[in-house]
C-alpha cells in the first residue's frame, strides 16, 4: 500500500508562483512512476508533471518551462514547483503512483486557483 497526501494548494493571483508537496508513505519501494496530474471543472484529468523510476522528468506540454517536479528522497516528499501562474492552472492537482505491478494510488488532490 502507498499513502500520498499532498498540500500547498491556495489562492494566487497571475504570475506568482506555489510549490505543492506529496508526502509519500508505505511501501514506497515499490513506486515505479509519480506523478502530478489535475482536474480543472469540466475537464479531463491531465498530466502535469512526473518521473519514472530512475529516469528524467516529464512535463506536459501546457507547463513546460514554468513548472518543475523534484523530490527529496529522505523526506519521502515529491514537489511541483509552479511559476507564472495562470488562471487556466485553476485547478485539482492529485499526486499520482504506480508500482512496479501496476497498482495505481491517488491522493486526496490540493486546489490550485489563480486570479486573473
Amino acid at each position: 500500500q502507498v499513502r500520498l497526501v499532498e498540500s500547498g494548494g491556495g489562492l494566487v493571483q497571475t504570475g506568482e508562483s506555489l510549490r505543492l508537496s506529496c508526502a509519500v508513505s508505505g511501501s514506497t519501494a515499490t513506486i515505479d512512476v509519480i506523478e502530478w496530474h489535475r482536474q480543472a471543472p469540466g475537464k479531463q484529468r491531465e498530466l502535469v508533471a512526473g518521473f519514472l523510476n530512475g529516469g528524467s522528468p516529464t512535463y506536459g506540454d501546457s507547463v513546460k518551462g514554468r513548472f518543475s517536479i523534484s523530490s527529496d528522497s529522505a523526506k519521502k516528499t515529491v514537489y511541483l514547483q509552479m511559476n507564472s501562474l495562470k488562471p487556466e492552472d485553476t485547478a485539482i492537482y492529485y499526486c499520482h503512483a504506480r508500482t512496479f505491478s501496476q497498482n495505481v494510488y491517488w491522493g486526496q488532490g490540493t486546489q490550485v486557483t489563480v486570479s486573473s
